[in-house]
């Protein structure tokens, strides 16, 4: 693949609900560009950009994949990006690098959750867009249906700039409303411009004159035309088109049909003239390494040298793979940049371009390009790599934390320290997964965005390391306190032969404020206990507080006094009244009114209106507390406080209530005392465990 300089690039990615036919229309931009002779399909599992085994097992898009295309002397970067919930962490890196945004609607289905989200996300990101409308051959395909949803539901810039000739079976083609011409598809499946058919003459003519009156909106001295009733030429509406879509006042709509390749060239034409340009665009917000200030920095290939690497993956051939995007300069293969994030120079070895599993070898990239380098030895996702005499540090994406977690264990014993290792590989490769040992059961959590994504990872997990895991819920990192102050007496004697062992302690027990932790007090007088036993004394209790007593769990928010004992000047020992002061306080506690604490979390949902009665309905199930509600965005934000227990698979729920339209984020608030029934069915499962 030739070089490209900045102003002959297009970086944009693919974004749309689940289904709506984004890869299909990748490989078929691959196809009409003259990239690939043959077009894959997703039933086959041979498309271009779902390379990955898991990708092909589901038939669905799991990661982002670049797809180079050339038309017209431009080089276009497609990134294709998956469409399900649990994997937007593939959506939101490549966002943030393009330069504008394709959303794919399906014409059957229409405007889904997914067209809302991706739409939002492309907001948040501002990223000029354009709409196409897919699968005009499916059954069902209604376009002015299509047209009149996305147009409610975002607004009236959303402008038709072709029409649709024909639908479902019937669909044969487009009428391109800029250049007032009909393109048909032939028996060999090339378009051939023809006549615009006359039973459209209507149509075509209303929807002409909507969008000349959309683009002449858009500037002052096309407005003046068009009030003054002159026509505006081709060349004024591409160019008005042009500005509508880079200040968002204009969004153009197309048709077509991936499977049968129709619209495939008019969208090229129109992400080339529609689109920015890298240099028309804006570099992420940056800051000097050198004091913190802020960094003046443009999309400039005669600049400082500047990448940033958004994704990471491993691949099967040549290790890790870094995919990045160059901000500024030119970057040569075999370079050395400084990366600013882990502050250590980096060897660039070859750059490539990539073509979903392709590589095509490059000297080097410029300004706005992507491309990818294998093996960089400390880089990780969102890394800026730089020259070290003008270091600079960019910003990067702000990716949801995990919704669901899971206890995750080897199928084979001994595997242990091999999933470990695994997941956190995976974890490099997935800033959206992460994994850890919970610091109170010693389980090894594994979270992510939805139970596909951590079955996904599973299944990565065995395929790429060879150990299969097998997954629960996680245990509830409950506490044990006690509401009552009390006194208890222990004496530890035994006698086998020989030495013997006697040690004898009275204390007290009482209980702390919330999150006072444990104090222990001292109040021997006389050495009634010597002092070289206090230490084992406090250490059997520390032990035994660790280890729980109600039910197995850390015991918290208590102070213990030794006020009193006895000792044998042969038989006494460390160990001896260490146990002794383990029973005693077992004794002192379940006498002081034990109780368990449970986890409370802080937990925010955002629904739309109409689910608001089913989403608080099922937090009251849940055991939680409404805080209070207020309107957002034209949604509804829920303030609520719920238990750990009941929200270890709130987001499928949550999905299931909303249809996917409800999002959350929760956050660790207090522990707070379980109910009784609760922690009698608690206690209960902890006597399973540890008689089983």
């Amino acid at each position: 693949m030739r070089k490209y300089e900045s102003s002959m690039l297009r970086n944009v990615a693919l974004v749309s609900h689940g289904g709506a036919g984004k890869t299909t229309l990748a490989e078929a931009m691959l196809h009409v560009s003259g990239a690939i002779n043959r077009r894959g399909t997703v039933e086959e599992g041979n498309t271009v950009s779902d390379h990955d085994p898991e990708e092909t097992r589901r038939g669905i898009s799991i990661n982002a994949s670049v797809i180079p295309c050339e038309w017209d002397d431009y080089k276009i970067n497609v990134l294709d990006t998956p469409g399900y919930f649990d994997f937007v962490g593939e959506v939101l890196a490549p966002l943030h690098v393009v330069d504008g945004a394709v959303v794919v609607v399906c014409a059957a289905s229409g405007c889904e959750v997914g067209t809302e989200k991706v739409w939002a996300y492309c907001d948040q990101f501002e990223k000029p867009r354009i709409v196409f409308v897919n699968k005009m051959d499916r059954e069902n395909a209604n376009f002015a249906e299509v047209v009149s949803q996305l147009r409610d539901r975002f607004g009236q810039q959303v402008t038709p700039i072709s029409l649709p000739i024909g639908s479902a079976e019937q669909f044969s083609g487009y009428v391109d409303l800029v250049q007032m011409k009909a393109y048909v598809a032939e028996d060999g499946g090339e378009l051939k411009e023809t006549d615009i058919p006359a039973d459209m003459t209507d149509e075509v003519e209303e929807a002409r004159a909507t969008m000349v009156e959309a683009i002449a909106a858009t500037d002052d001295e096309l407005t003046m035309k068009f009030l003054e009733d002159e026509p505006l030429t081709e060349e004024e509406l591409i160019s008005g088109l042009r500005a509508g879509v880079k200040s968002g006042e204009l969004i153009p709509l197309l048709c077509g049909s991936a499977t049968k390749e129709i619209g495939i060239g008019h969208l090229f034409e129109i992400i080339k003239d529609c689109l920015p340009s890298p240099l028309e665009g804006k570099a992420p917000a940056a800051v000097k390494v050198s004091d913190g200030s802020e960094a003046e920095l443009e999309i400039d290939p005669s600049g400082a040298p500047v990448l940033q690497v958004f994704k990471t993956m491993a691949d099967p051939y040549v290790g890790k793979m870094s995919i990045f995007r160059v901000i500024s300069g030119v970057v040569k293969s075999d370079s050395v940049l400084h990366n600013a994030n882990q502050n250590r120079d980096e060897r660039l070895g070859q750059i490539f371009v990539l073509r979903g599993k392709e590589h095509l070898p490059v000297d080097e990239v410029y300004a706005g390009d992507i491309a990818g380098v294998a093996k960089l030895q400390v880089t990780t996702t969102g890394d800026t790599l730089c020259s070290r005499d003008k270091a600079v540090r960019l910003s990067f994406v702000e990716f949801p934390k995990p919704k669901i977690s899971m206890a995750a264990e080897p199928k084979a014993k001994g595997d242990e320290e091999k999933i470990g290792a695994g997941f956190t590989r995976l974890a490099e490769e997935d800033p959206t997964f992460t994994v850890e040992k919970s610091p109170v059961s010693a389980e090894l959590l594994i979270s992510g965005l939805g139970d596909l994504h951590l079955e996904v990872m599973l299944s990565r997990l065995s395929r790429k390391f060879g150990v299969s895991a097998i997954t629960k819920e996680p245990r509830v990192p409950y506490k044990e306190t006690v509401r009552s102050k009390v006194t208890a007496e222990y004496r530890h004697r035994k006698q086998s032969g020989g030495r013997g062992q006697y040690g004898h302690v009275i204390i007290e027990v009482e209980p702390l404020p919330v999150g006072s932790g444990f104090e222990f007090v001292d109040k021997i007088f006389g050495g009634a206990v010597p002092k070289q036993y206090i230490p084992a004394v406090e250490k059997g209790i520390r032990e035994t507080m660790a280890e729980g007593v109600l039910a197995g769990y850390e015991v918290v928010d208590c102070r213990v006094t030794l006020l009193d004992g006895s000792y044998h000047e042969v038989d006494s020992s460390e160990m001896a009244f260490k146990l002794a002061a383990s029973m005693a306080f077992r004794k002192a506690f379940m006498d002081a009114n034990p109780v368990l604490l449970e986890p409370i979390y802080s937990i925010d949902v955002i629904v739309p209106e109409e689910y608001m009665g089913d989403v608080i309905g099922d937090l009251n199930k849940k055991r939680g507390r409404i805080l209070g509600m207020d309107p957002e965005n034209g949604l509804q934000r829920i303030r609520a406080q719920a238990p750990l227990a009941e929200l270890f698979r709130y987001a499928i729920d949550l999905r299931s209530m909303t249809q996917g339209r409800g999002d959350f984020t929760m956050e660790f608030d207090h522990y707070e005392e379980v109910p009784a029934p609760i922690t009698q069915q608690v206690i209960e499962a902890a006597k399973q465990e540890q008689d089983s």
